[in-house]
């Protein structure tokens, strides 16, 4: 009998402390992109600019303007940070992504869409689930010049490279 009021103890305790912990680790890496660090920064930055031209509306004045105002060390060129494997990796709002050569390509009912991006970079303003983010750029689809959004899903690849890259503050 005693042995199985413990037991009942035990995972009475596990069902109140685990879902607190898994509370905690949400919690945890939500500020991670909030509080003032340096993906926060660059978010904010971004999403400032929604319908505007940045720089000279090409699709790298955006993201270098971004990692410039929000403080991030960077090359200045073409190397956003810290490459990260966004298949092993978390992603988070603020990475920015380089293109090269690219290939996406997809379903729709009956239709099969296309993007090509040769050479284009974009910052990740959201992530919608692994492998499928939200991206902000420019020079790049109907909003021409200004920023705006589309969506990225990293299983539409057929093609090409693309580097997520962690902003260093």
């Amino acid at each position: 009998m005693n042995m199985e009021r413990s037991r009942m103890a035990v995972v009475a305790v596990l069902l109140l402390v685990i879902p607190a912990v898994l509370r905690a680790q949400v919690t945890n890496n939500d500020l991670r992109v909030t509080n003032g660090t340096v993906n926060a920064r660059i978010v904010e930055f971004v999403n400032s600019k929604q319908g505007k031209k940045v720089g000279h509306g090409e699709c790298w004045d955006l993201a270098a303007e971004a990692l410039t105002t929000a403080g991030a060390t960077w090359d200045g060129r073409y190397t956003w940070g810290l490459a990260i494997d966004p298949l092993k990796d978390s992603v988070l709002p603020g990475d920015v992504v380089q293109f090269e050569n690219v290939i996406l390509e997809w379903e729709e009912g009956n239709s099969v869409n296309r993007e090509a991006m040769g050479h284009h970079t974009a910052v990740i303003v959201e992530v919608k689930a692994p492998g499928v983010f939200v991206i902000a750029h420019q020079n790049f689809g109907p909003n021409g010049r200004k920023v705006g959004t589309s969506d990225l899903v990293l299983a539409r690849k057929k093609k090409g490279k693309l580097t997520v890259y962690r902003p260093q503050g």
